[in-house]
């Protein structure tokens, strides 16, 4: 990045996080939405997409006290705040869990498989977590 980049505020890259894996039992969730908090510090074109067992990570009333882990899920309310606010769900994922867009603690877009992958064509960098 050249210092005229810089000083003009650098390039704005797309950047597509994939959250894949349920909220609680490995790292990938809570480590996607703090690598999504820092990207959107930086003032880059941040979005998220949950798919498959990550659209549990925005459920409402998640109860944590019996696993021992804390419920980061409020933090995602807190996007927002970082212009965070493309928030996509993949609607075959979502209706395979049963799940409805009232079920999320943050405002989605519901969006078939194949409008997400015309997304993730749009995108600079994809990260899967």
């Amino acid at each position: 990045m050249t210092d005229e980049m810089m000083e003009e505020g650098g390039t704005v890259k797309k950047l597509m996080y994939v959250c894949r894996t349920a909220p609680y039992g490995t790292i990938y969730a809570l480590e996607a939405l703090e690598v999504v908090l820092i990207g959107a510090a930086f003032e880059q074109d941040v979005c998220l997409v949950f798919t498959d067992d990550g659209v549990f990570e925005i459920m409402k009333g998640q109860k944590t006290d019996d696993i021992g882990m804390k419920n980061f899920s409020p933090t995602y309310r807190a996007l927002e705040m970082y212009d965070v606010e493309k928030l996509y769900v993949e609607k075959e994922a979502m209706e395979q869990r049963g799940l409805g867009e009232d079920d999320f603690n943050v405002d989605v877009e519901v969006k078939s498989a194949a409008e997400i992958q015309a997304l993730m064509e749009e995108m600079d960098i994809v990260l899967n977590y």
